[in-house]
């Protein structure tokens, strides 16, 4: 073995491997210690948010509303029923406030709360907000058990509707093929 090749065989295995080993390391310590950030794939604007600075009863709000949400998409802005929602789909004023809701009301409402949480932690949950009766978290579930309400409604509605077509289809074929015969 040359003079060369020893010397960089010495690099590769005193120079190269350990600082690769550090990199790894210190990569997979930075994966393990951070904190776990909540993800809603109808509200990706609260991607940022770590899990453990929401209360769970926020948290369990907050994914019923994402499933709904995600549904409801779907159901008002999937006009062509291809699973895809599209510039070949028509959306409706409905699919536009879903949308408004998941992208703009929902993630300013917990950004509100967050920002009182910051401020001193326990306070948000326990004082009374001025001129009204309610605590931070309170006055934040509020707001997220209407656009719960809200969404539970709409798909209420999409239920008997799509239903109503049904019948309306049944009837008209049997009295088409009824009157046949």
């Amino acid at each position: 073995m040359s003079q060369l090749t020893a010397m960089f065989l010495m690099f590769v295995l005193y120079g190269l491997l350990p600082m690769a080993g550090l990199y790894a390391g210190y990569r997979g310590f930075k994966k393990l210690t951070q904190p776990k950030m909540l993800e809603y794939k109808s509200m990706p604007q609260l991607g940022y948010i770590p899990e453990k600075s929401l209360p769970a009863d926020v948290k369990l709000t907050l994914e019923k509303i994402n499933q709904k949400g995600e549904t409801l998409r779907l159901i008002y802005g999937d006009s062509n029923n291809d699973g895809v929602i599209d510039d070949k789909d028509t959306v409706s004023e409905t699919y536009v406030m879903i949308n408004n809701l998941m992208q703009t009301h929902v993630p300013q409402a917990v950004a509100d709360y967050r920002r009182l949480h910051d401020l001193d932690g326990s306070r948000a949950d326990t004082t009374k907000i001025k001129n009204s009766n309610v605590t931070g978290k309170e006055a934040l579930l509020e707001v997220l058990n209407t656009v719960n309400a809200q969404f539970d409604e709409l798909l209420e509605a999409s239920y008997h509707q799509d239903g109503q077509k049904l019948l309306v289809a049944n009837r008209y074929l049997k009295q088409r093929f009824e009157n046949r015969t």
